[in-house]
């Protein structure tokens, strides 16, 4: 998968230090992974909410970070809409971001 965005996590994770491995660890396995529907990406993340037919909420280092993405399966790119805290997450709608 081509991920769209690798910027906004490395930002992300330079102003939290603690969620940097995690990330760059979910990371490498989405840009290695094919994912064809929001089957697969459970089949790889069983934790994944499938939020909508083309948005996944990823829980990051144990739940404390959440990670909104939005999926084209067809043409194979992830989109990262939001990074954040799980209290951050609680004040936006996954599915608009």
């Amino acid at each position: 998968m081509r991920i769209i965005a690798i910027r906004t996590l490395r930002e992300y994770w330079q102003q939290h230090p603690d969620v940097e491995q995690p990330l760059r660890a979910w990371y490498a396995n989405a840009k290695r992974s094919v994912w064809k529907s929001p089957a697969d990406v459970k089949t790889s993340y069983r934790n994944a909410s499938i939020v909508s037919a083309d948005r996944v909420v990823f829980n990051i280092k144990g739940n404390d970070y959440r990670l909104v993405v939005a999926i084209d399966y067809s043409y194979e790119v992830i989109y990262v809409r939001f990074v954040g805290t799980h209290r951050d997450y609680d004040r936006i709608d996954a599915k608009t971001i």
